[in-house]
């Protein structure tokens, strides 16, 4: 049974304890030096602050204990996030080796696959339900570890990575309540509640960041959630509605995967032709950006909810709309061939009039 007094309570529980919890964390943060520290691939200029997603971890857990939820895999679940806070507490303060950070993402992966959390199936638009059979735990471990990374790659800017989390995590919480998955809803609520309490002292100007802490945490969440409820509901088109939602860091990591590729670059190698700095290169203020990249994601966490269920014509629609603003990504981040800066021109035009 659905107890919507509890479900405020815990909300407000771990926004209000995020939000404390802020201060301690900075206090912890700059004793022990786990501070951001400027260089040529970054906005800011003074020395912030880093493990604020640790903030994020405590508030969420303040608020499960309050609704106390039951379920079968919540033991490997928690398991999997201790490991990955662990490892992002250890990449704050020492830089891990790429390898070395990966390697603690797959062993969480690894245990929520061991104990039963796996996407068996997917359904795809107008053909069906598809058994993954020997490919489910290969394509569990994928989903967690790539929307762990891609969170955590678009952690570019003041309060970016934290308001996108919470769109996309506001949209599922809809689609969870449409379909009534208890443990779905528990987990969104106390996440939007942490990253809200997060977001008043991460907002531009930052007074601390998430880090790789709260960002591979906030993937991992999300990840976590898609399959206890996205994955396993066939009505809901669970192999697109997913992507749908997080298409704005799913598809700046792809974009950004094939652009280094073709420029033969390292995979692992990083830039700054994500859309938040193609956007600040556009005469765009580190506010506007932001805003317009959570726009983005509202449009996309919309158009999610509308396609799990819509009519045939209406989901061709749909379709039809996801490409056209998947190829304006595209043109921004700078793959979308001969008119690739048509959208930044244009958009440096807009800014320019709009400041004289």
């Amino acid at each position: 049974m659905l107890n919507v007094t509890n479900i405020i309570i815990a909300f407000l529980l771990s926004l209000v304890s995020t939000w404390l919890l802020f201060y301690p964390v900075k206090k912890l943060a700059i004793k022990y030096k786990v501070m951001d520290i400027p260089d040529h691939r970054k906005i800011h200029i003074t020395p912030t602050p880093r493990l604020g997603g640790l903030a994020i971890f405590l508030g969420t857990c303040i608020g499960l204990i309050y609704l106390n939820p039951k379920h079968e895999h919540l033991l490997e679940i928690s398991l999997g996030a201790l490991i990955i806070i662990i490892t992002g507490i250890l990449d704050d303060k020492y830089q891990l080796r790429p390898i070395i950070k990966l390697a603690g993402q797959l062993l969480a992966a690894g245990v929520l696959v061991f104990g039963g959390v796996i996407i068996e199936t997917i359904t795809i638009p107008f053909y069906g339900v598809v058994d993954l059979q020997q490919f489910s735990i290969l394509i569990t471990i994928l989903w967690v570890v790539g929307i762990a990374n891609a969170i955590n790659l678009i952690d570019g800017l003041d309060g970016l990575a934290s308001g996108v989390s919470t769109i996309a995590l506001i949209s599922i919480l809809i689609l969870a309540i449409m379909d009534y998955r208890l443990i779905v809803i528990y987990l969104c609520v106390v996440l939007i509640g942490s990253n809200l309490g997060f977001l008043y002292h991460n907002f531009h100007p930052a007074k601390i960041y998430m880090g790789d802490t709260g960002s591979m945490f906030l993937g991992y969440s999300i990840a976590v959630i898609a399959i206890l409820g996205l994955f396993k509901n066939a009505t809901l088109f669970s192999f697109i509605i997913p992507i749908i939602l997080l298409a704005v860091p799913i598809f700046d990591t792809l974009f950004a995967i094939i652009r280094r590729a073709l420029n033969k670059e390292k995979i692992m190698q990083p830039d700054k032709k994500h859309i938040h700095y193609q956007l600040l290169a556009a005469g765009y203020s580190h506010r506007e950006t932001v805003l317009i990249i959570y726009g983005f994601s509202t449009v996309f966490g919309a158009l999610a909810i509308l396609f799990s269920d819509a009519s045939l014509s209406l989901k061709l629609l749909i379709a039809f709309i996801l490409i056209f603003m998947l190829y304006i990504f595209a043109e921004i981040v700078g793959l979308a061939g001969k008119g690739q800066r048509s959208v930044l021109n244009y958009s440096k035009k807009i800014v320019s009039k709009a400041k004289k």
